[in-house]
């Protein structure tokens, strides 16, 4: 069972899509090589929900031609999700050396933060 949980929130333009999608298939391949629970990559559907106010939309100030990711990848635990990403930062850092690599979003608008499960099955 999950007990950690890394989230993220990302705006992606829309030409990006398919360039996104590729590179979140084989990270979801690493990430679940190396011990993650789950690895899941959502866009939007439901925009504006009722009687909501502060959208996610809202929160990374999605631009004309873009579109919201949710993203997350489930751990046993923090520990765990740190054992998991230090596997696939070293595979990461072997296949495409520690060079920049380019992102098709913007960085400076994409939330991100781990979570400890409260409640779930």
């Amino acid at each position: 069972m999950a007990k950690y949980v890394d989230g993220f929130v990302i705006p992606v333009p829309k030409k990006n899509r398919g360039v996104y999608k590729k590179m979140a298939q084989e990270a979801q391949k690493v990430w679940k090589r190396f011990g993650a629970l789950d690895y899941k990559e959502c866009v939007i559907d439901n925009i504006k929900p009722k009687f909501v106010k502060f959208t996610f939309p809202k929160m990374v100030k999605v631009k004309a031609g873009e579109e919201v990711w949710f993203s997350y990848i489930a751990y046993k635990s923090r520990t765990h999700r740190d054992e998991v990403n230090k596997k696939v930062m070293a595979y990461f850092d072997k296949k495409y050396g520690k060079k920049e690599m380019p992102m098709p979003f913007d960085m400076k608008r994409f939330a991100y933060a781990g979570f400890k499960v409260m409640v779930g099955a």
